[in-house]
């Protein structure tokens, strides 16, 4: 392992220099991976450990909109493709990767492959971390292992695809074979990671939910949507407003904070823009850090968690997400971004 020192906190990171991809594809070159779903973060995983020279077989409900994407991605049914509980009998690595609402549903199924000294494998902690509630419970004589993508599984493909990668999480939660890190890792690296640094499952799934819920999906939505109200409120034009609120924030500012930083981007903006950055981020701070301490603490109740399985495991689930979903896509603000980005140049 290297050590990173992140202003005097010293940290324990993995990165291809140490371990590099030939030493993966050689620690699981007998492993067959079974990658069990293929929706958010099967696809990029899948295809980019094939590509990397690893063994891997998908796992999927045949006739289902997933089983033809898998199929249109090039995985053959019968060589590389099969029904869920086949894959599993033929993995001796299986990448639960389905929905949180989907593993506690197939989790018998699954179970019942898991025989002594496989591997089970996670990219979220939330079905072993709530084991009361979900009812998965892994067998002694397995290793329990955890990759965390920082992102989505499209995201993961795409940088790939660039020659890059995107960091993860990773967590050992059983080492019944002794081998539980070497195959981690390994894994870590052949998904396409940047680097590695460690957890356990209970602080990947407890940052996971605040981070989902706070400023990588909910907090600034709700953000982008105050700004954009006010805007409008007070006589500027849909598209003066969606420019100001999310379009210069993603398209010019947002690529400067990951190429360099916050500090680099406040020291490249105007001076007028330096001082009202400065002087408004502290009301800003003191508004929403009460917000989320109090996230932090339903994540930590187990509140999150209940409310994801009681509204996932209900039958028109989906019915009803599509709504919420179809209200955001149909808000004025989105709708301006929508006409926004077809007027990028690459789209022209």
């Amino acid at each position: 392992m290297a050590k990173l020192n992140f202003g005097g906190v010293e940290e324990n990171v993995v990165t291809r220099e140490e371990f590099p991809l030939a030493k993966a594809v050689e620690t699981m070159k007998d492993e067959t991976i079974a990658v069990i779903g293929y929706g958010v973060q099967g696809p990029g995983q899948a295809l980019n450990l094939k590509e990397n020279g690893f063994n891997v077989i998908v796992g999927q409900r045949k006739e289902s909109k997933t089983w033809d994407k898998a199929v249109a991605d090039g995985w053959v049914p019968g060589e590389t493709l099969f029904e869920i509980e086949e894959a599993c009998a033929k993995g001796t690595v299986i990448q639960y990767l389905l929905s949180d609402a989907a593993q506690i549903k197939m989790w018998d199924t699954v179970k019942k492959h898991l025989t002594t000294g496989k591997t089970l494998y996670f990219s979220h902690g939330f079905g072993v971390t709530y084991k009361e509630k979900t009812g998965i419970v892994p067998p002694a004589d397995i290793d329990v292992i955890l990759v965390a993508p920082k992102g989505s599984g499209t995201s993961l493909r795409r940088l790939f695809l660039e020659g890059r990668g995107l960091n993860s999480s990773f967590a050992i939660y059983q080492d019944a074979t002794g081998k539980a890190k070497d195959k981690v890792v390994s894994l870590g690296i052949g998904v396409g990671s940047g680097y590695l640094f460690e957890t356990d499952f209970y602080r990947e799934v407890s940052s996971d939910l605040t981070g989902e819920r706070g400023t990588l999906m909910g907090a600034i939505q709700g953000i982008f949507r105050a700004q954009y109200e006010v805007l409008r409120e007070n006589g500027h034009s849909p598209s003066e407003a969606f420019n100001e609120t999310v379009e210069e924030a993603t398209q010019s500012l947002y690529p400067l904070i990951a190429e360099n930083g916050m500090d680099w981007m406040f020291a490249n903006c105007s001076t007028t823009a330096q001082r009202g950055a400065l002087d408004w981020m502290g009301p800003f701070y003191e508004a929403t850090k009460p917000v989320f301490a109090k996230l932090y603490k339903s994540v930590l109740d187990g509140e999150e968690a209940q409310k994801s399985i009681d509204s996932n495991s209900q039958p028109d689930y989906r019915e009803k997400l599509e709504v919420e979903l179809k209200a955001l896509e149909e808000s004025e603000m989105w709708q301006a971004g929508a006409t926004v980005r077809k007027l990028r140049p690459e789209n022209a």
